[in-house]
């Protein structure tokens, strides 16, 4: 995230570099969320009282309600208590540290049913903390992206097992488990060993001194948990060889790539038609790698027929992988607009021009220490027919940012493109970000019309050096590729992101945006959903330092317009997004599940909610100065391996 550095190496005539939209749904489909479990401590010690009135239990019950009534509606959230089953004394030991009930499993929400079984819990007992990890992991799914809150006034009383050896090896059944802890009332020896439940998983610890802490932090921990990153799209298998690859039609897909592979795809491009293609792989987070190690590529080729190699080549690297960054390879392929007579048939250009089937290889190229063998990788897939009309002229001057007056709206980010929170237009948005998140909002911009946005962090209250992050913030097209960005060091003081000089901000999107010389400009040259990603990484050397309250000022300005006009239609949209029912399409089937759609005039997808946290990442800097990840780009001619045959 944060600056995207490009290398060129011989940009092919007419190649325009795009990275893929969001996941293309069905109407009738639901978001999907990562499993939840929030455990909640019933042991003795909850019994205790507070300032203010009432008991840590009813504190924690209080909390509970609160993160109950506002999780969405379609969120798959579970609850689990321990000690309610026995009493605390020296007799009672060996049954209560097996007092672990799951009371409603990670389904489907049932808000009325959670709530009223808050309200029966009875702090009696103990603190089997490392049972509970292991009874709430049992109860989530088997596979892909899970998370638990743990909260507890105190340290496992037991041991053993011991609970970070227990997150420890859940984690390593599992790198898709995340844990997050909060620490209500702890002292230091409770907080350390939360502190290492969560690090052991790629979780956070949260510290509630006393109620009122306590009924913001788990609210707000528990949404972000929600967040978990989750791939999404139809399931389809590359191969090999590009002689059976699967023949894709526009939409978005789901495959599955491992170290060092290339993975073949096929796609029938129309004459005069420019075809998009792109591939995501999310990295899960981990702890202890070196930065020296902890770098991956991945590139993206082009062949034409009888598998000739096209010559367009692009690659991608992002470095510190482990804080759960995503990287985007893609390629914009305009060589069915070209006339192959045009070409030496002597050599193999003409193969790559004109309408036809063309093939694109996906490599993972570079594998940083400690990734799993395979990965998800979702693809995208699109087809823009010829504009013969292409409207407007170019824009050439950035939209001005107006500080917005009323009051603030409260938005929680989502953990990935799929998931982003929407913003209505101009205005001021609030969240509250962990240490180490990476969150998602969208914007939805129509011809003619334009952004300008500025980001800024409050104060946390510490300013400690070991408090230390960095806090960061890109601007992304409808197509997944970075306009612009800006970081800095966080120390607790606040903060205003709005780049190295103007506000970051898009031009006013018109067709013929791509025109321009600028490469950031064509990526402003189709309407639909615009990216704000805001990075918040971890504190150097102080994993419960506190979350930070973030401000989005927002802009969005300009009259809509009418866009191109195409040479033929686009009933389905340019990515598949609006075909009912979807096309099927030789090696991959649809799964309504992975799919959700929402029309507009530009034919790209309106983002339906269907996955969660991670992704994008920067890495935390030194005093006055940030290490970027770097995301750099190659495009143009490169050696070619062998297609196969």
């Amino acid at each position: 995230m944060a600056h995207t550095r490009v290398f060129v190496a011989a940009i092919a005539a007419g190649l325009v570099v795009a990275s893929l939209t969001g996941t293309p749904a069905s109407a009738d489909d639901t978001p999907e969320y990562a499993p939840t479990m929030l455990v909640l401590d019933a042991s003795g010690s909850m019994q205790q009282a507070v300032s203010g009135g009432g008991t840590r239990m009813d504190a924690a019950r209080k909390a509970a309600h609160t993160f109950i009534d506002a999780a969405p509606s379609e969120a798959k959230v579970g609850l689990t208590v321990y000690g309610t089953g026995t009493g605390s004394s020296d007799a009672e030991k060996s049954a209560g540290c097996k007092d672990v009930k799951v009371l409603h499993a990670p389904d489907s929400i049932d808000k009325r049913g959670m709530n009223a079984a808050v309200d029966t819990i009875k702090a009696r007992g103990y603190t089997p903390i490392g049972a509970s990890l292991s009874t709430a992991a049992a109860a989530l799914p088997k596979s892909g992206p899970r998370s638990i809150v743990l909260v507890s006034d105190g340290e496992d009383t037991c041991t053993p097992p011991d609970p970070c050896k227990v997150a420890q090896e859940l984690h390593r059944q599992g790198v898709d488990l995340v844990v997050n802890t909060v620490g209500f009332g702890v002292d230091d020896k409770s907080r350390q060993q939360l502190t290492c439940i969560a690090q052991a998983t790629g979780g956070t610890y949260s510290d509630a001194p006393d109620s009122a802490a306590l009924q913001r932090v788990l609210p707000r921990v528990s949404a972000s948990a929600l967040r978990n990153y989750r791939p999404a799209g139809s399931p389809i298998t590359g191969t090999a060889q590009y002689r059976t690859a699967p023949v894709a039609t526009p939409g978005q897909y789901l495959d599955t790539i491992g170290h060092k592979e290339t993975r073949y795809y096929a796609v029938d491009v129309p004459t005069g038609a420019t075809a998009y293609f792109s591939g995501t792989l999310s990295f899960p987070h981990r702890n202890g790698i070196d930065e020296t190690e902890d770098i991956n590529t991945m590139s993206v080729r082009v062949y034409g027929r009888d598998g000739a190699d096209c010559t367009a080549f692009e690659s991608a690297e992002a470095t510190n992988s482990s804080d759960g960054e995503s990287l985007t390879i893609s390629k914009t392929w305009t060589g069915a607009t070209e006339d192959p007579r045009q070409y030496d048939k002597d050599s193999d250009s003409y193969r790559c021009r004109g309408g036809g089937r063309y093939w694109f290889a996906v490599q993972w190229e570079t594998v940083s220490a400690g990734v799993p063998a395979r990965l998800p990788i979702e693809l995208l897939v699109g087809i823009e027919p010829k504009a013969t009309d292409p409207g407007a002229a170019p824009a050439t001057s950035p939209v001005r940012f107006t500080t917005p007056g009323g009051t603030p709206k409260a938005v929680t980010g989502g953990g990935s493109y799929n998931v982003a929170a929407t913003l209505d237009g101009s205005g001021s948005y609030t969240d509250t970000l962990q240490r180490g998140e990476y969150v998602y909002y969208r914007v939805k911009l129509r011809w003619g019309q334009g952004l300008a946005y500025r980001v800024r962090f409050g104060p946390s209250g510490t300013d400690r050096v070991e408090d230390l992050s960095t806090d960061a913030t890109t601007l992304s097209s409808p197509l997944r590729k970075d306009i612009a960005g800006d970081h800095n060091s966080y120390n607790g003081r606040p903060d205003t992101l709005a780049g190295s000089v103007d506000d970051l901000a898009t031009l006013p999107v018109r067709y013929r945006n791509r025109e321009s010389h600028e490469p950031a400009d064509h990526d402003q040259s189709v309407p639909g959903w615009y990216y704000i990603a805001v990075k918040f990484s971890a504190a150097r050397e102080n994993p419960s330092a506190p979350p930070v309250n973030v401000t989005i000022d927002l802009t969005v300005a300009g009259t809509p317009e009418s866009g191109p006009t195409y040479a033929s239609a686009v009933d389905g949209g340019i990515f598949g997004e609006n075909a009912t029912p979807p096309t099927p399409h030789a090696g991959a089937s649809r799964s309504g599940a992975a799919l959700a759609t929402a029309s507009d005039e530009s034919g790209l997808p309106s983002l339906a909610v269907a996955g969660i946290v991670a992704a994008l990442v920067l890495v935390g800097g030194g005093a006055g100065t940030a290490l970027l990840v770097r995301r750099r780009r190659r495009t143009g001619d490169s050696p070619a391996p062998n297609p196969g045959s």
